[in-house]
């Protein structure tokens, strides 16, 4: 045991819309937009490293006029009627996400970074060929640069300005372990592969060569589902895989999404199948290296694969590196 973690939480719950809280979106940064990055840092040679914001939401200062009740164990004798007007805001209120990235946004632009115009949560600044870009992702940050001292100048201005956690060269972020070599980077997610096989009790299978046997045709099942909110689980599970670093499930993942309402037992074989074959392959990721150093493009489209549906099917990848980055 490291530590004892305690935090204070308001009852969002209890705010009223148009009242208490207006907006509660909160950007965060694309997992193709962090893929793209980690290949541009390969392509250009930058320093990644990675810093995190402890308790982030308790940064954002609040519009609205909120009050809450003294918390418990800390109500003062005598006042015990009384209640505490918050300044900034606190974990559970609908609204503190998007107050966190205003405050961390303002920063940013103070200090003479730019937005990305495709994805917000990208901030970039360049000057005399010295680049420095974050990613935010809640309170994930990484940092790329050209050198150290542009990195270590991002982390003492985020230092001077929140309660951050240096964590120095980049390891794993949002469950991706990130590897360097002399080869370039690797992505992959091995231990997430390994969670999910033996989350779903598929760990004692045989292993599968490929994720989908192309001679089997799936329908949309007319009876009575089978075990359809445990279906939903394991496709949500397979989903997050998918879009983070195994590309190569992605087709009959997406094709066995459309079945989620009403799974049958030809859909939950075609599920023990992708779990077998993400046994055989816990180790597989994706390679980043300095050539090609283009945007490759592929695109693909099948049409009414399935008989008793006339919708086409359509797929496509880019490549940025040699490596897959949507």
């Amino acid at each position: 045991m490291d530590k004892y973690k305690a935090r204070l939480v308001a009852k969002g719950f209890r705010q009223r819309e148009n009242v208490d809280f207006f907006d509660t979106y909160s950007p965060v940064t694309r997992i193709t937009s962090i893929r793209v990055q980690i290949s541009l840092a390969v392509i250009n040679d930058l320093i990644v490293h990675q810093m995190d914001v402890k308790t982030a939401f308790l940064n954002g200062d609040l519009n609205e006029e909120i009050y809450m009740e003294q918390p418990e164990g800390f109500i003062i004798h005598g006042q015990e009627n009384k209640v505490c007007k918050l300044d900034k805001s606190l974990y559970g209120l609908k609204q503190a996400p998007k107050q966190w990235h205003e405050k961390f946004n303002d920063l940013m632009i103070s200090n003479e970074f730019k937005v990305n115009e495709s994805d917000k949560c990208i901030y970039y600044k360049s000057e005399n060929d010295i680049y420095t870009i974050l990613c935010l992702y809640v309170d994930d940050l990484l940092i790329f640069g050209s050198n150290i001292n542009v990195v270590n100048n991002v982390k003492s201005s985020l230092c001077n300005n929140f309660d951050m956690k240096d964590l120095g060269e980049t390891d794993v972020i949002i469950g991706i372990k990130i590897t360097r070599s002399k080869e370039g980077i690797f992505l992959d997610q091995s231990h997430y592969m390994e969670k999910i096989v033996k989350k779903y009790k598929y760990f004692d299978c045989k292993p599968a060569s490929t994720p989908y046997d192309p001679s089997v045709k799936l329908f949309k099942n007319t009876s009575e589902g089978v075990r359809q909110f445990e279906y939903a689980s394991i496709i949500g599970s397979l989903r997050y895989a998918t879009d983070c670093t195994r590309s190569d499930i992605a087709y009959v993942v997406r094709l066995l999404c459309r079945f989620t309402s009403r799974p049958s037992m030809e859909h939950w074989y075609a599920i023990e199948r992708v779990t077998r074959y993400l046994k055989k392959t816990m180790n597989l990721g994706l390679h980043y290296r300095r050539f090609p150093a283009v945007l490759e493009g592929y695109n693909d489209a099948d049409w009414n694969t399935l008989s008793d549906d006339s919708k086409a099917t359509s797929g496509y990848i880019f490549s940025i590196a040699g490596g897959a980055v949507s």
